[in-house]
């Protein structure tokens, strides 16, 4: 049970957190619980993509199978599926009225990936508790703050037309290329990379609070946010 609880402990706290981040109308509940399982079940064929992909790599070694790794079997896999996830549970919902939106169902979609994700890699590991203090402040942040990224330049491509197409590709590149790199750091094992890896992260926690705090202030001078 306190193994479950470390899991799922700061899934929720960040969860809660961009719930109450979205000012100005709420999203349903039924929504955005649909969003955490998709984000969940899109663990299965992430799996099974990644392994095929990962055999795919199986000539590289040191850092280009870093690179292989960390941007073509996690990065590529993880954030395409999200992608296609978030696009087909939000793109057309009549709940996407707003661009804070986008980011709340990729962060929510996002983090369901990322709880049985992170339940898996802390019941499958001896040292649990470990893994499951070290997830809490690095992987499932990771997650939403990619989530971030995606949902953001969604909102961008719903609510700006005429620039929707590069919106919307950017909302999977973007991700993409900060996922990739978060773990090529990692599973480069180079000191000298690794040395990058508290920079990037506190880069990416202020991109994301700078990208919510831009969409609320922008919200709040739209006279029909503010009769909400």
């Amino acid at each position: 049970m306190n193994l479950l609880l470390l899991s799922l402990t700061p899934v929720c706290i960040i969860l809660i957190y961009i719930y109450y981040r979205d000012k100005y109308e709420k999203e349903p509940f039924h929504l955005l619980f649909e969003g955490l399982v998709a984000g969940g079940v899109m663990v299965f064929p992430i799996l099974y993509f990644e392994q095929l992909i990962q055999n795919l790599g199986s000539a590289f070694t040191g850092l280009g199978l870093a690179f292989w790794s960390a941007f073509m079997v996690a990065a590529l896999v993880e954030e395409f599926f999200k992608f296609l996830a978030v696009y087909f549970l939000l793109w057309k919902n009549p709940n996407f009225n707003e661009e804070f939106d986008g980011i709340v169902y990729a962060v929510f979609v996002s983090l369901g990936f990322a709880m049985i994700e992170n339940i898996f890699y802390v019941f499958t590991n001896e040292s649990g508790y470990q893994v499951g203090l070290m997830r809490a402040f690095t992987a499932v942040p990771a997650h939403a703050m990619f989530g971030v990224m995606m949902g953001y330049r969604l909102g961008l491509a719903k609510f700006v037309p005429s620039k929707r197409g590069r919106f919307l590709l950017a909302s999977f590149f973007v991700p993409f290329v900060f996922h990739g790199l978060y773990d090529f750091i990692l599973m480069s094992h180079r000191p000298f990379l690794l040395f990058f890896f508290l920079p990037l992260v506190m880069y990416l926690l202020w991109r994301s609070l700078k990208r919510m705090s831009e969409i609320v202030k922008k919200s709040s001078f739209n006279p029909e946010n503010l009769s909400k």
